[in-house]
């Protein structure tokens, strides 16, 4: 995934980008990039690793060296960006959030049809953002490249770009899979992907981009280069996973959604009687803790945080680059609280189960302390489609996931004609699915929540959602 924000301003715009784009740290480990434009000085930029130090860190120096009344900041899970070029558009910076699976066919045809020719990264990869940018310029001004990109790319493309006179283009990708959203102060105007940045960088939300819109912002206006599209696609997992919990898209709270998630699982429990006996129900933290908060309130039974992560110093799992060190990583963080753990029957909520290798890390620790049981629940349906629009886990392969795994080991190859039956826990091969998971994890019982449920939950039409990752229909 990634995340973007960009200030243009009739003042310094360079603190309000830092911040903003700092705000966007959840949604990227690997690189940061800043570009700004100054009357004195044109375009500057500057991009850094943030592997293993935060963004603010990074780029603390860069809040007090860079200058410029307008600046766009990205932070990215994959290439380095934004990335500045001169062309016959003019000069200027890009990012770009989103994912392209049909990048080789487009460089070999750009590289025919122009005689062109891309810097290349380790391993000859191309630098996705440079991509959208080769295919913007083939088109005479902005609108109509980033809709040529847009509409050649097999996958999805926000963008946004500074220019070389200090103005800033926004484009929400053709499905409105991730959220773009506009932000304005006495000052001038501010784009983001996370709606609560908006706010706490001193600006008011004043548009929500719809899904292909492209706008062009100055410290004064907003003009709509392109008009929204009406069909939207948006992502469910930003409510259940990834977005942050103060965030709003679609006019829709993250953190009121996940509560809502969560009642509806106690309901469906309390409706099944698997819940008699729980002493205590606990969240995964963190984006698994209000789900968890929803489920106690609804069930009745008390919340409790039976262990605690520890993070001074290994803020979140991930940031390690290979899994063995991500799962060790992880188990270090964990710190039980032995007086809500030890002869107590437990229950958590999980924000989803991918591969569940760090969840049966969490199980077995738990036991280890003293648990007589441990429950979970998924806080959406089992995840059967690696994201082929979002990039929003490291799953390469479907066969990583673990509710493929289980079919392989039940059925083999066959097993795959009949996902919609194992995503289904009423259905015989969904209950063999569950209990297969709970022998292999240690899990008293097992329960994802339905797709039924995780759209009522969010609260949008069903056609207005992209649940690729459940069912397969993006």
């Amino acid at each position: 995934m990634g995340g973007f924000f960009g200030v243009v301003s009739k003042s310094d715009a360079i603190s309000d980008v830092f911040f903003g784009t700092d705000y966007h740290s959840h949604l990227g480990t690997r690189r940061g990039g800043m570009a700004a434009y100054d009357s004195e000085f044109g375009l500057q930029r500057e991009i850094h690793n943030i592997q293993n130090s935060p963004f603010r860190t990074k780029f603390d120096d860069v809040l007090h060296e860079m200058r410029g009344t307008s600046a766009i900041g990205c932070i990215s899970d994959f290439d380095p960006q934004p990335l500045m070029f001169r062309s016959n558009l003019g000069t200027y910076a890009i990012c770009v959030i989103g994912r392209i699976n049909n990048s080789e066919e487009l460089i070999k045809h750009y590289l025919t049809d122009n005689v062109g020719q891309f810097s290349t990264m380790t391993g000859s990869r191309i630098n996705s953002t440079e991509l959208v940018a080769c295919l913007i310029n083939q088109k005479s001004n902005f609108a109509e490249g980033i809709r040529f990109a847009q509409e050649s790319i097999e996958g999805t493309a926000s963008i946004l770009i500074l220019r070389d006179n200090g103005d800033i283009i926004a484009a929400r990708d053709l499905l409105g899979r991730i959220p773009v959203i506009i932000g304005k102060n006495e000052s001038g105007h501010c784009v983001s992907f996370e709606s609560f940045a908006i706010d706490k960088t001193g600006y008011e939300v004043v548009k929500e981009l719809g899904p292909g819109e492209i706008v062009e912002l100055t410290p004064e206006s907003l003009t709509v280069l392109a008009e929204s599209k009406q069909e939207m696609k948006i992502c469910a997992f930003l409510w259940s996973y990834f977005g942050f919990p103060n965030s709003c898209y679609e006019g829709i709270n993250v953190e009121i959604m996940r509560y809502r998630n969560g009642a509806i699982m106690a309901r469906n429990d309390k409706y099944a009687q698997f819940t008699d006996d729980i002493d205590y129900v606990g969240g995964v933290p963190d984006s698994g803790t209000p789900h968890a908060i929803g489920y106690a309130n609804e069930s009745g039974k008390h919340f409790a945080r039976a262990f605690i992560k520890y993070t001074p110093t290994w803020a979140r799992s991930f940031i390690p680059t290979s899994q063995k060190e991500r799962n060790r990583v992880a188990k270090m963080k964990q710190i039980p609280v032995n007086d809500l753990i030890t002869n107590k029957n437990l229950l958590f909520v999980d924000d989803s189960i991918v591969r569940g290798t760090q969840l049966k890390e969490t199980v077995d620790f738990l036991y280890s302390n003293g648990a007589k049981s441990v429950h979970m629940r998924s806080a959406c349906p089992p995840i059967m489609y690696g994201c082929k629009y979002l990039a929003f886990t490291r799953i390469t392969n479907d066969l990583d996931l673990i509710s493929r795994q289980i079919i392989l080991e039940l059925e083999g190859q066959e097993g795959f004609k009949y996902i919609d039956e194992y995503s289904d826990g009423t259905t015989e091969r969904g209950k063999a699915l569950r209990k297969a998971i709970c022998d292999k994890f240690n899990f008293a019982s097992l329960e994802f929540q339905s797709l039924k449920g995780i759209i009522e939950a969010v609260g949008l039409p069903e056609d207005k959602l992209c649940t690729y990752c459940w069912n397969g229909k993006g």
